[in-house]
């Protein structure tokens, strides 16, 4: 190659400065980055930030140290001012980009203050739910402040950019392009987010179906239900139709199981043994279980147990173990007065063919 053409060439310079830039950037963004990264190591919320912003900090450095140099550059420059605006372009996406991921970064800072693998979890749940719901909308918020500087750069598509940043353009071009549903979805996530009528892990009835709430995005929530099957609901849903909420204000329960025995069966036995089975029962925190009759039919008294169970799971336990424990007595000490259909006796006396005389 001819140095001294190239040293001749127009762009050498600019080629030049824009090297040099990209080199110091680099340096200073590498050493900057692991101070940081040590500065924050015992900082819950800020050592996530600075974790996440590492990548599109790096872009964004090396853009804006590149702009610069472009506008330095003399403006007779063949391509001079293609090369600004695709730069431009490039800058606004990556600003978005770590705007994007420094809100990540702050909202994984808060969920790993706030564990919920703790046994009281209930405040830790609600800063979980309010945390997920608006980061995700504040990121949305960002993506599209984003894409409207993007237009704002083209002569032709400035009005829409404008037109997007205000808050009735948003609105406006939001429904008209995701639709009424979407839309309403995130208003309806928002308001969960601070009313809060479900958060994550609660216990729910949805649809006749019992679950725990997974995951909760910007416009569905996931529910887990019992036998690993996911239920996914829009949020919409829970601002507009009734459902049950079991962990609504703690994660205490009152279980209940229901039998159907003869007339001649004592009540007093059953009690008895229904104390010994919530006594060894571990899921039982003895706060409160009884046995009484809530029906009678002409064929059988209906009774009902209720006991108490420090959260869903082991309320659903300790109702199948006092379900199996009273059967189990009642097949063993008084079998005779187990539900039956009374046509034994009779049958035998009419032939067999169960007729009155």
């Amino acid at each position: 190659m001819n140095l001294p053409l190239l040293f001749d060439h127009p762009w050498f310079g600019t080629w030049t400065a824009a090297l040099v830039a990209v080199v110091v950037v680099l340096l200073a963004h590498r050493i900057g980055s692991l101070l940081l990264l040590r500065i924050t190591r015992s900082a819950q919320i800020l050592h996530p930030m600075v974790v996440k912003a590492r990548v599109p900090s790096k872009a964004v450095l090396l853009l804006l140290a590149l702009q610069t140099v472009w506008q330095a550059a003399p403006d007779e420059l063949r391509w001079i001012d293609n090369v600004r605006h695709v730069n431009g372009l490039l800058l606004i996406a990556a600003m978005t980009w770590l705007v994007a991921r420094v809100i990540a970064g702050f909202a994984q800072g808060v969920l790993d203050r706030h564990p919920v693998d703790v046994e009281d979890n209930m405040n830790a749940r609600r800063i979980h739910t309010q945390t997920r719901v608006l980061s995700r909308i504040a990121m949305a918020l960002v993506v599209v402040i984003g894409a409207a500087m993007l237009l704002m750069t083209f002569p032709g598509a400035r009005q829409v950019g404008a037109s997007l940043l205000a808050s009735a353009g948003v609105v406006g071009l939001v429904a008209g392009l995701a639709g009424k549903t979407v839309f309403s979805n995130m208003i309806a996530g928002l308001q969960l987010a601070l009313t809060q009528p479900i958060r994550l892990d609660d216990v729910l009835i949805v649809e006749g179906e019992w679950g725990r709430v997974e995951e909760i995005t910007a416009t569905y929530v996931v529910l887990r239900i019992w036998d690993e099957r996911r239920l996914i609901i829009p949020l919409q849903y829970f601002i507009e139709k009734p459902f049950q909420n079991w962990t609504r204000n703690n994660s205490q329960l009152l279980g209940s199981v229901f039998f159907h025995v003869d007339y001649g069966m004592p009540l007093a036995p059953l009690r008895k043994e229904l104390e010994r089975i919530v006594n060894n029962a571990p899921q039982w925190d003895r706060r409160f279980f009884n046995l009484v009759v809530t029906d009678a039919t002409e064929r059988t008294m209906q009774i009902r147990v209720l006991c108490t169970a420090a959260s869903s799971g082991l309320a659903w336990d300790l109702r199948c173990v006092v379900r199996e424990g009273l059967i189990d007595f009642m097949q063993r000490e008084y079998p005779q007065f187990l539900p039956r259909m009374r046509i034994d006796g009779e049958a035998g006396r009419t032939g067999g063919n169960g007729a009155q005389d």
